[in-house]
């Protein structure tokens, strides 16, 4: 079974300085673009990360500071990066939890607002763990019969994760091979934002999904502690986190201006 598209979708895999999304750096990008008609376009690049890359994260994707220390930073390649993935539904092992996040905190810094809203997100692993429970190595094994070779190279890890998915779609014919229903069955959760911090309740309404607040309504929560929401701008959250929450407040603040004008109006009447 093949992958129906109605519009291209992009694979890709980082190589980074490490796992937190709002503190590391890239330092390899792999792109294969799948359109329509089944023909593909293949970028891998390496990026200067701008910091040291530690020895733990080297031993993983054998990527050294000698290697990058030529290569251009990621605000010098964002814009035309931006411009080739625009209009692109995105797909990854591993994606929605962190290469999506963390892209978007690099094209953050870049001073670049890419706009993912009306991107559907396919993450193969969540497909691979409802089913299988596996890892990618292991996933690739087992669907397509094959040794992976060069783990944790971007560009091996984006054509196996684009393999995989093709596999799964022949094995599990109910999970269809849309995107939009891919997209779905791979979800873990409704997440507002990428790093799952808000998530939708059965209501669509946003709900805190971390520490002392978590599983009260956001707009409830901004409504009684403003503070709560500076602290969120001020604290080491991931981009997509903050804008999530300015969303919850902006609708805060809209409501308490609206219910404030008739009170307004009435005191100009009785005066």
């Amino acid at each position: 079974m093949k992958l129906r598209l109605e519009r291209p979708i992009v694979f890709f895999d980082l190589e980074t300085t490490g796992t937190s999304v709002t503190h590391d750096r890239i330092v390899e990008i792999s792109i294969i673009k799948v359109y329509p008609d089944g023909s593909e376009t293949v970028h891998t690049r390496r990026v200067n990360p701008g910091m040291h890359i530690p020895e733990e994260a080297t031993a993983i994707h054998h990527i050294t500071d000698q290697d990058v220390a030529d290569q251009p930073t990621f605000d010098i390649i964002a814009p035309k990066l931006a411009d080739f993935i625009t209009g692109c539904d995105i797909a990854g092992f591993n994606s929605t939890r962190f290469d999506v996040p963390l892209l978007d905190q690099e094209f953050h810094r870049a001073g670049i607002d890419f706009d993912f809203s009306g991107v559907r997100f396919i993450d193969v692993q969540n497909i691979f763990h409802k089913k299988e429970q596996r890892t990618l190595v292991a996933a690739y094994r087992f669907y397509c019969d094959r040794t992976l070779d060069e783990a944790h190279s971007a560009s091996a890890d984006t054509r196996a994760t684009y393999e995989v998915l093709l596999a799964q779609i022949d094995r599990y014919p109910d999970i269809g091979s849309d995107v939009k229903t891919l997209s779905e069955f791979s979800a873990m959760n409704k997440a507002v934002d990428f790093v799952g911090r808000l998530i939708y309740d059965d209501n669509g309404r946003e709900v805190i999904n971390f520490g002392k607040y978590k599983g009260r309504l956001a707009e409830e929560v901004l409504t009684v502690e403003p503070s709560y929401y500076d602290w969120i701008m001020r604290s080491d959250f991931a981009s997509s986190t903050q804008k999530a929450f300015t969303a919850v407040m902006d609708r805060v603040k809209a409501a308490r201006n609206t219910s404030s004008i008739p009170e307004a109006a009435e005191g100009s009447a009785n005066a």
